[in-house]
């Protein structure tokens, strides 16, 4: 089909609001659908443009005013068809046949007339006009012959008012010779003679026409000058033309310009335009550049587009008509403006031609002085790049495209077509016309040090001219031309007899990149940033592999997007159709496009291959060669007149091109880049300014590269591949480093970074954070100069966010992520991870769902610091608690987040450095700045525990990781970081340590450590889980490794194919003594309110079966269960403490001659524990009294003297059987006999604490076994109540219940006023038993190692728990009792007493006395939980209905056996 599809015409025309209507005669309609089948697919579109039919005005009086509602009649001349027979003809010969209907034409015109129609509801049916005869005319006499007919046809047209009524007549010609696009005098040569041959058609009109509005219609390009279209032009010609000189892009691109410059210009001035009834506009149509029709179309078989750009060329005024054909891509409607209702003419545009008249010869000063004290070169000639002096370099050379290669840098204003002049001698790079103070260059600024240099090019001249010399720029060159440029430079410099080519020093610069973005959007693949950067590659791998003794500048591409300032700038003049065609990719989209979003993409990504190819080490396996990037474009904003308008001196006349001026601040700007060091070198150059050229540092007067760069402090990463995935990933396990887009970090003044860049002498200086220095999340400086974790990243993501800078707390801005806090210690970290995440969250840079995050944990030592003032609170237990809550939170809450967590410094160090050193560390601070570690003496018990403490920490964490508790998302991970668990002190060569490694208060790390622990993180980070370095050396070069091909990722468990350990078989449940407060009272102490563990003198308990610790070990025999006292948890002393875990075990720790505790299995060594096996509440009476004459009768007693410690422990059976009788185990009885058995230790024993150890909840112990434990047929005969009951019946809530009204019922004898009265007498309840629930292995399900094996009673495991959980109870205040256990194994979870308070804790000494001993026997306990006292209300429904619905369904009650009793 010879027109747009069908659908896609409905497509393209539903353009808008409002309707046209093509209004056809009945007698007409055929003859349209035999012309043009495809229009009615027009017959009714949408149409943008608003119009105001309803408001009746007159017509203009004046050709420069018309409107489109004022022409009432469409016409066109000339044919515009494509016969079979394509010849060659002269520019106006035309060859028409009569028998052809002129289709296209009448399109095009159809088109038109709809499009006026909308705005004029009366305009007339359109009319082409076919030329007469058989045979073929002159081309001229044809059109003046077709022109006539037209003027006959309009007189003769009844409905048209000739004389008044505003025509719109289009004269269709074309030149298909190609001596159009012929420059220069050819060019104008041409075009006047085309004009004179068309003045006899143009005069008709003009005389015979009045109120016309003529288009002149150029189709030269449409039907000739494109290669793929075939067809006979209009204007056949009579003689080809050879055009002389260059026929590039740019060359055809200026030329096509020119042509319709010429044009206009020669319109213009003519006697068409003087009058206010006629007026004759030319309408050039160029196809854009790379964009040819689709496949078998040809130009003029698409007439509805060329009527739509026709109008759109109308809309436009002269001088600005820049918009090119294009057939594949459809543009919307132009409508006039309300500014410029009108069509455009010459007068109404306010054209003024922009073609200069000759002149003189235009002389360009750009110069520049630069007055250097050194300009010597080196004294020897030297073999490293990284020693070159400028005066060292003898050849300059460059690579590149037309900017390199000078296009139109010395062209005078106005003069477009000189663009097309390659002023290779002003070229910024390669330039050496004249000299500095003239024409600012490199190698101009070169000579002013060695005035011998070679290569420079001078004059003009493409890359092949005598004069371009090493200048092997080529116009239009994109980076794929690249290494062919190379190729021929190396060639001439090898060829060049003035040329040492092994021994001589060169610079070469190459630029490259700007027609590549032009151009992506017609083919993303080939230019796409990987084969940008390949591209590259290859040119410097020819360079690196054959030029000795090179320093390569590879400039940065500019950012290209500030083009469109100067393009979209109407108040500046330009060639638009020159900047259109020559970078439509950047110019013909709008601004909020994804088209433009995409280009802005791509132009970054272009900036970041080119500087990760570079800097991936590449280019510097030589010491005498090297690839330096020089980004001063890479942020190049538009160049701005005082005014804030583009500033358009610096360009070319053809507004793309850089003037001299652009040149010689490019040249300076270059030049400075490559003085300035590595990391700090100018990304953003202000043309605006003052030229400034640099001198070379007189202490470091050598060319900057990365190797001579990198300072004290700084690292050199040498990777190749520095990618990101090819898209984000969503598995933590797959994360490669230029994936990560957010840094943060947690922790205390380390991490916070105290003291990094005190001087050594200003110790007061600690206290300032020196966040930007911190080593996981500084971000001050680059890398070459500041090693830390987020510098190193930001090589793989310059975009990285998240990192700190300068100084100032956590809560300054520049601290971003960085939310440590010095003396932070572990219980504070979960306040930082929530500070972080709100911060994270409210910060606009991050997206919290979608980036990746790097979080670095490292707490600790603040811990350990303050330890030995409260071993309780900075115990290993809670700093595993701790730790836990804070991963937590981040685990929970933080997407896409990868977790580093940090081992603390070891307080060995700490001691070494500070302690080993004493006339440089402040010793007389020790206490102030880290108590704990420092004031302990040599090999004293406080040392001891210190470090036992802290291997417990290190221990916890590698746990708390292994665990696999973080593992659960395919999104989050924590790994553990080993690097700091062994730490090698710096020594300098006389034995001393070396101290530059420390701040001045000899504890926190400097700058010179940070930089070592950034690189041991870094690692460590790429390291497999399993092998990662667990030692750092402070005095070892630590080179940045590189991700691998094969392993690309940061490391986790499990890409490093990595399983956790399982926990190792535990040898014995005891547990460590980490206490250091334990001594007695300095007397024995007559208030049990002032006692201390170590004044315990006797033990005792009462109880059940738990008690005498019935199934504690695994029986050998088939035989009743055994009851292993010496392990019970409140009365058992076999072995010790760090083998057996039991109450009297901890308390001989204070005191080894305490009395009382059971050994063994036998009744003669059960000591004073006086608890029998399936005792009841009722029992506890006659315990009492037995435990009494015990005491009494025992020689080693002193009754009266001895402080005892006795426990209480009972209910369990009582629960078990309550099914069984609920009147006589209800609450009351149960708080009744155990009241009876205090009250007789009340009477009976001097000097006695006794813990009343609240029933435990045993529905949530024993039913979160599920099926995994098989009771054995004697222990499931007892406690059915719990073991025959649902969980969510009526049976289970009563029991439920009771249990809580057992436990609610008891907890006031802390209260009960008669156990006050003494002060040598004490009862505190300890509640840890409250809420218990069946502890749950690594893998979630029931940890059965805590039961016995007839899964009722305790093993010892769960003995050592209740155990530490008692202890525990008895070192917190009344009112503040931990009342759970989770039963989690650690041998560091024993408090230890305060030393503000190293008492036993009871009612008095708790401080609740006063306010909660009145209220103890008055009503329930103010510390009963809440659900207890709500299962007593409604408890009392539940308990009625259960006991009717027994009623009628209990059979015979079980038999009682106490083998499985409690």
């Amino acid at each position: 089909m010879g027109l747009w599809p069908r659908t896609f015409l409905l497509g393209l025309l539903l353009l808008g609001q409002g309707t046209i209507q093509a209004h056809t005669s009945p007698e007409e309609k055929a003859l349209e659908e035999q012309l043009w089948p495809e229009w009615q697919t027009l017959k009714s579109f949408l149409f943008s443009c608003t119009s105001k039919k309803s408001e009746p005005r007159v017509p203009s009086k004046s050709v420069h005013s018309l409107r489109p509602s004022d022409i009432r009649f469409v016409a066109a001349i000339g044919h515009m068809e494509t016969p079979p027979d394509s010849g060659t003809a002269d520019p106006l010969k035309q060859n028409w046949t009569e028998n052809r209907p002129p289709q296209a034409c009448m399109g095009v015109v159809t088109v038109l007339s709809d499009v006026i129609r909308h705005f004029s509801p009366s305009v007339l049916r359109p009319v082409c006009t076919p030329g007469k005869g058989a045979v073929p005319h002159d081309g001229a006499e044809d059109l003046w012959m077709q022109a006539k007919e037209l003027v006959r046809s309009m007189k003769g047209n009844q409905q048209l008012d000739f004389q008044n009524d505003w025509k719109l007549i289009n004269v269709f010609f074309a030149n298909t010779s190609q001596c159009h696009l012929c420059p220069s005098a050819q060019q104008q040569r041409h075009v006047t003679s085309s004009l004179d041959k068309l003045t006899r058609v143009l005069d008709h009109l003009h005389q015979e026409v009045p109120k016309a509005f003529v288009n002149l219609v150029d189709l030269s390009e449409a039907l000739g000058s494109l290669h793929w279209q075939p067809g006979t032009p209009i204007s056949p010609s009579a003689e080809p033309c050879r055009c002389s000189g260059e026929t590039s892009q740019l060359s055809r691109v200026v030329t096509q310009w020119s042509y319709q410059e010429t044009w206009e210009r020669l319109l213009a001035s003519s006697k068409y335009n003087e009058q206010e009834s006629f007026a004759v506009v030319f309408q050039p149509f160029f196809y854009e550049r790379a964009l040819p029709p689709p496949s078998g179309k040809r130009p003029l078989q698409d007439p509805i587009a060329l009527a739509l750009t026709l109008w759109n060329s109308m809309m436009e005024p002269v001088g600005q008509k820049d918009e090119p054909f294009s057939a594949r891509e459809k543009r919307p409607v132009k409508c006039p403006s309300q500014e410029d209702p009108y069509l455009f003419t010459y007068r109404n545009s306010n054209y003024l031609p922009r073609l200069p008249t000759p002149q003189a010869k235009f002389e360009v000063r750009e110069g520049a002085e630069i007055s250097c004290p050194d300009k010597d070169p080196s004294d020897t000639i030297p073999t490293s790049v990284h020693r070159l002096k400028l005066a060292d370099i003898k050849v300059i050379g460059a690579l590149g495209d037309s900017i390199t290669a000078g296009n139109g840098a010395g062209s005078r204003p106005g003069n477009v077509l000189d663009v097309l002049t390659q002023y290779r001698g002003l070229s910024w790079s390669a330039g050496g016309d004249h000299n500095l103070s003239s024409v600012t260059t490199l190698p101009n600024i070169l000579r002013e040090f060695n005035p011998s240099l070679k290569g420079f090019s001078v004059g003009t001249g493409r890359e092949n001219s005598p004069g371009a010399f090493l200048n092997q720029a080529v116009a239009g060159s994109r980076a794929e031309d690249l290494p062919a440029q190379a190729r021929r430079l190396v060639d001439l410099m090898k060829n060049d007899t003035s040329i040492n080519f092994q021994e001589d020093w060169k610079i070469i610069t190459l630029f490259i990149g700007g027609n590549d973005l032009c151009d992506v959007c017609n083919d993303p693949f080939r230019y796409s940033p990987e084969n940008f950067t390949s591209n590259i590659g290859k040119a410097l791998d020819i360079l690196h592999a054959e030029v000795p003794r090179a320093f390569v500048n590879m400039v940065k591409v500019l950012q290209i997007i500030s083009l469109r300032e100067l393009y979209q700038e109407k108040n500046v003049s330009c060639p638009r159709l020159i900047l259109r065609n020559l970078c439509p990719c950047v110019l013909k989209f709008d601004d909020n496009s994804t088209e433009l979003a995409s280009l802005i993409e791509v132009n970054k990504k272009y900036q970041e291959g080119t500087h990760q190819l570079v800097e991936s080490g590449r280019y510097d396996t030589r010491e005498d060669f090297t690839v330096v990037v020089q980004p001063f474009l890479e942020k190049v904003d538009m160049p701005k007149t005082p005014d804030g308008l583009p500033d358009s001196s610096f360009f070319a006349p053809d507004c793309f091109h850089f003037s001299s001026k652009a040149h010689a601040h490019a040249a300076s700007a270059l030049w400075n880049n490559m003085l300035e060091p590595v990391g700090q070198k100018t990304t953003q150059h202000k043309f605006e300014s003052k030229i400034n050229i640099m001198c070379p540092n007189q202490d470091w007067p050598y060319l900057s590269t990365y190797k001579n760069d990198v300072q004290d402090y700084g690292s050199r990463l040498l990777c190749s591949d520095r990618a990101p995935s090819a898209s984000p990933p969503t598995s933590v396990h797959a994360l490669r480093p230029a994936d990560i887009q957010v840094v943060a970090a947690l922790g205390d003044s380390l991490t916070a970074g105290n003291g990094i860049g005190s001087k050594a002498d200003d110790l007061s200086d600690v206290t300032t954070q020196y966040r930007g220095l911190s080593f996981s999340s500084g971000g001050d400086s680059y890398l070459e100069k500041v090693t830390t974790l987020p510098n190193i990243l930001r090589k793989f993501n310059g975009n990285l966010t998240g990192y700190a800078v300068g100084t100032g707390d956590a809560n300054d801005t520049n601290a971003s992520f960085n939310q440590a806090v010095p003396g932070a210690k572990t219980k504070e970290l979960a306040s930082q991870v929530q500070t972080l995440i709100q911060k994270m969250k409210d910060d606009h840079r991050v997206n919290f769902q979608g980036d990746w995050k790097i979080i670095t944990v490292l707490i600790g030592g603040s811990d350990l610091c303050d330890y030995c003032t409260d071993s309780n609170l900075y115990s290993a237990a809670n700093f595993f608690v701790h730790l836990r809550n804070a991963l937590d939170i981040l685990h929970r809450e933080v997407p896409r987040a990868l977790v580093n967590l940090v081992d603390f410094m070891s307080p060995s160090v700490m001691r070494q450095t500070f302690l080993g050193n004493p006339d440089k560390c402040p010793l007389q601070q020790a206490s102030v700045f880290c108590n704990c570690v420092l004031t302990p003496r040599e090999s004293s018990q406080e040392l001891a525990r210190l470090e036992a403490v802290t291997r417990a920490y290190q221990s916890s964490a590698r746990e708390l990781v292994e665990s696999g508790r973080y593992d659960t998302r395919e999104d989050f991970s924590v790994v553990l970081q080993p690097f700091f668990s062994n730490l090698r002190l710096p020594v300098l060569e006389d034995g001393s340590l070396d101290l530059s490694f420390f701040a001045p208060d000899c504890l926190h790390p400097s700058q010179k450590f940070h930089s070592q622990l950034s690189r041991a993180l870094w690692v460590n980070m790429l390291e497999p889980v399993g092998r990662k370095t667990d030692t750092l050396d402070l005095m070892a070069d630590i080179p940045l490794p590189c991700p691998t091909q094969n392993e690309p990722f940061l490391r986790t468990a499990r890409n490093s194919n990595y399983t956790y350990p399982s926990n190792p078989a535990i040898e014995n449940w005891g547990s460590d003594f980490l206490c250091t407060e334990w001594n007695p009272s300095t007397s024995v102490p007559t208030s049990v309110h002032e006692l201390r563990p170590a004044d315990i003198k006797v033990v005792a308990a009462l109880g059940d079966s738990v008690t005498t610790a019935v199934g504690a070990r695994p029986s050998n025999t088939s035989d009743l269960p055994t009851s292993w006292r010496g392990l019970s948890w409140s009365i058992g002393g076999d072995g010790d403490l760090e083998s057996h875990t039991t109450l009297p075990n901890i308390l001989k720790k204070f005191n080894p001659n305490i009395l009382g505790f059971s050994t063994g299995t036998q009744e003669e060594t059960a000591g004073l524990n006086v608890a029998v096996e399936g005792a009841r509440a009722r029992d506890m009476p006659t315990q009492a009294r037995d435990l009494v004459e015990r005491m009494k009768n025992s020689a080693e007693i002193n009754l009266h003297k001895d402080w005892k410690l006795i426990t209480l422990f009972i209910g369990s059976n009582d629960l078990c059987h309550y099914c069984e009788n609920p009147e006589a185990h209800s609450a009351q009885e149960y708080v009744w006999h155990i009241q009876q058995a205090l009250d007789i230790l009340y009477q009976e024993l001097p000097r006695a604490f006794v813990n009343v150890v609240e029933v435990m909840e045993l529905a949530g112990l024993y039913q979160g076994q599920g099926d995994t434990c098989v009771m054995p047929l004697a222990a499931q005969s007892n406690c059915a109540c719990f073991r025959g009951s649902q969980e969510n019946s009526l049976e289970m809530q009563e029991l439920k219940t009771v249990n809580w009204n057992f436990q609610s019922s008891i907890s006031g004898f802390s209260f009960r006023p008669q156990y006050l009265q003494r002060e040598d007498f004490a009862v505190v309840v300890q509640p840890f038993f409250r809420h218990t629930l069946a502890p749950l292995n690594n893998r979630g399900g029931a940890d059965l190692s805590i039961f016995s094996e007839d899964c009722l009673h305790f093993s010892e495991h769960g003995h050592a728990e209740l155990a530490i959980a008692l202890w525990n109870n008895m070192m917190e205040p009344v009112g503040r009792k931990t009342t759970s256990n989770n039963f989690t194994y650690s041998r560091t979870k024993l408090k230890c007493p305060s030393p503000d308070s190293p008492y036993i804790y009871t009612l008095r000494n708790s401080q609740l006395l006063q306010d909660k001993a009145a209220a103890g026997p008055k009503e329930l306990p103010w510390a009963t939980p809440v659900a207890a006292g709500c299962g007593l209300v409604v408890g009392i429904g539940t308990v009625m209905a259960w006991r009717a619905l027994r009623r009628r369904q209990r059979g015979n009650p079980p038999i009682s056996l106490n083998t499985g009793s409690f």
